[in-house]
């Protein structure tokens, strides 16, 4: 796709988190390192890896609810690192892993909704601001009888369709999804899923969709990045990830996916993986993941490898990919 179809676009963005030590010293966590990506309008694009790997810190560096150490964030063409966010914030919106911690427990779903609604001057009076919060409730499955209650009221599914409204409310253009389904029972996870491609399609909607579980990101998304220790180790499609995986690390987690077929599972090869994970505030001169890469060489020590483009659309950060 031409540049102009980009919605979002992040260049070299770094996120470093102050850690303090003994004797007043002071050492820096390397959450996010040099990641650069760009996500299409309409598009879906997973972000995949395992806890700690800088997923969550890169989708809300994304929307400025963390302020980057270095890079910039460019929004529809336009770079936003520095620019005041309130105007885009109405274009930006999340929707948070746990919805029990995300809901203010003192208000009732109908003033969660409308605290967005009326922060940016949505509602020209009282009964347009009803309107608008019993059209919300509906579009994700609740009803206006829901208005008047409490997030404790609610389960854990019916709390995270709450938590969408309110990311609705403003209607935006792009929405980071971070883990949203994790905390639900599988049962529900379905559910959510399948209404937030609904609402994509219906309100044209772009999304970054983080997640451990690389089954779910592979069924909303079209386009798969795949994040190591902070650093974005293989960016392609969905499908190709899938099929031809390049980088090591990718490997290894798809190698973990559960299977429904006895006889596949007893079949495939499962890459174990041996060694020792860097520490995050010590990381290694060379590449991340060397200490637990079965086919490491030294020059994996000494280099940082770039992130290049192997096939179409399809790159990874390895010095001897397959």
């Amino acid at each position: 796709m031409s540049e102009a179809e980009r919605l979002v676009e992040i260049v070299n963005i770094k996120k470093y988190f102050p850690v303090k030590e003994g004797f007043g010293r002071v050492k820096m966590i390397h959450a996010v390192e040099n990641v650069s990506l760009y996500i299409n309008e309409g598009e879906t694009l997973g972000l995949v890896g395992e806890s700690g790997c800088g997923k969550t810190t890169l989708g809300r560096t994304i929307l400025r609810l963390h302020i980057p150490t270095g890079g910039e964030i460019i929004y529809r063409g336009r770079d936003i690192t520095a620019l005041d966010m309130l105007p885009y914030r109405r274009k930006m919106q999340i929707i948070f892993q746990d919805p029990v911690s995300s809901l203010n427990p003192r208000m009732t779903v109908s003033e969660i909704i409308a605290e967005p609604i009326d922060i940016h001057n949505l509602a020209a009076n009282n009964l347009e601001r009803k309107d608008k919060i019993a059209r919300l409730l509906s579009m994700v499955g609740l009803n206006s009888e829901h208005a008047n209650r409490y997030p404790h009221e609610f389960s854990g599914g019916q709390q995270q369709r709450i938590g969408i409204a309110r990311a609705l409310a403003v209607e935006p253009e792009f929405i980071v999804c971070d883990e949203p389904v994790s905390a639900l029972d599988v049962s529900i996870q379905s559910q959510i899923v399948n209404m937030l491609e609904d609402m994509q399609k219906e309100l044209k909607l772009t999304y970054l969709f983080i997640s451990h579980d690389i089954s779910v990101v592979r069924h909303i998304s079209q386009r798969i990045g795949v994040m190591y220790l902070g650093h974005l180790v293989e960016l392609s499609s969905s499908l190709e990830l899938y099929r031809n995986p390049l980088h090591p690390y990718t490997k290894a987690l798809l190698s973990a996916v559960p299977i429904p077929d006895p006889k596949t599972t007893r079949e495939r090869k499962r890459i174990i993986l041996a060694g020792e994970m860097p520490n995050p505030m010590n990381l290694p001169k060379g590449c991340p993941f060397s200490s637990l890469c079965p086919q490491a060489k030294d020059l994996c020590n000494e280099s940082m490898p770039e992130l290049k483009e192997l096939g179409p659309g399809h790159k990874t950060a390895c010095h001897f990919p397959d």
